[in-house]
């Protein structure tokens, strides 16, 4: 226990209320709800401070909850507390050890202090405003994309010409500010020396263009702060699960799943086209296939090398080799 600790704060996550109970030394709990936005956050660190949880005698923990929870945390962040943002797999699995029977939103927040309390998890770096910028435009990009796929299905359908007008010009409409927002990501990056020179490593990559290189940018942040590739690997959660127990038992090995779901679905396609262009991972999926594997199973070990790759480009600062990467790959565990 780190002495010049007196409170351990755990935050439940939902979008629309933040469950927070306080834990002191005396193992006493004070519970409160907030609504999870700006003047709640804001709330939020008042009442901490008016019970005596300053941000140099405080810890606070809650779950990688993608957008929902990073709001607050940055908003603790940016307040000087120590803020921990643990994947939901290792609060379930504390939770298990507890024997916890009770589900709720309160239980919950007083299980998240207890375990900030004796696990200490490490703390959570607030990505700097140039990164929460760029991951703004991407969303809307997504977003803008998403609206875009659901018209053209749209369209298929349509029958009435008046109808038809409709949908095609917000399809027209919808395109220009597609390629907007990717010339505004394209500027924003271009404005930020080390954001342009990050986005240059990472597309040297085959495979890699240059809105994953964004993304890779916007949810991955400064990838050097990990410690190794296969750090890295599991924050995305593309590392490989491994079934087996004894004589009998031996499942098929998969990928974790346990990670930033957004940014493995970002890397599908690309580990697809990497399987047919890029001749490092084209060779290691060609060896794959040669030993039996599915093609579900080689897109997803293709995702956990190109994890790789943009770890040691990043790190190295060298820009993609074939000669050189392929004897890294080969050296490395995985599927």
């Amino acid at each position: 226990m780190n002495e010049s600790t007196a409170f351990w704060v755990g935050i439940d996550v939902s979008k629309h209320k933040l469950d927070v109970a306080i834990l002191d030394q005396r193992s006493k709990l004070k519970n409160r709800v907030f609504s999870n936005d700006q003047a709640g956050h804001r709330k939020l660190m008042a009442w901490l401070q008016d019970r005596g949880c300053a941000p140099g005698s405080s810890r606070v923990c809650l779950e990688a909850t993608g957008p929902y929870s990073e709001a607050v945390a940055t908003a603790l962040a940016d307040g000087g507390w120590y803020v921990s943002v643990v994947n939901p797999a290792r609060i379930k699995g504390f939770a298990q050890s507890e024997l916890a029977r009770n589900k709720t939103d309160r239980a919950d927040a007083g299980l998240l202090a207890r375990f900030c309390l004796h696990l200490q998890p490490e703390r959570w770096l607030a990505p700097p405003p140039e990164v929460r910028a760029l991951r703004a435009l991407i969303e809307r990009l997504q977003d803008l994309q998403d609206m875009h796929q659901q018209e053209a299905n749209r369209l298929e359908g349509v029958q009435q010409t008046e109808m038809r007008e409709s949908v095609e010009n917000h399809l027209t409409w919808l395109q220009a500010n597609i390629a907007q927002l990717r010339r505004q990501i394209d500027d924003h990056i271009d404005r930020h020396p080390r954001l342009r020179g990050d986005a240059q490593l990472i597309t040297s990559i085959p495979g890699l263009g240059d809105i994953t290189a964004a993304k890779v940018l916007a949810y991955l942040g400064d990838v050097r702060r990990f410690k190794s590739a296969k750090a890295l690997a599991a924050f995305v959660g593309v590392t490989p699960r491994i079934k087996m127990s004894g004589s009998s038992v031996r499942g098929r090995s998969s990928i974790s799943r346990h990670g930033h779901a957004v940014m493995r679905h970002s890397l599908y396609m690309p580990a697809m086209v990497a399987l047919k262009h890029n001749a490092v991972i084209k060779t290691f999926g060609a060896r794959l296939k040669t030993a039996g594997l599915a093609p579900k199973a080689i897109i997803s070990a293709a995702m956990h090398k190109m994890v790789h790759l943009i770890y040691g480009v990043l790190k190295s600062g060298v820009a993609f080799n074939p000669l050189l990467n392929a004897r890294r790959l080969d050296i490395q565990d995985g599927i």
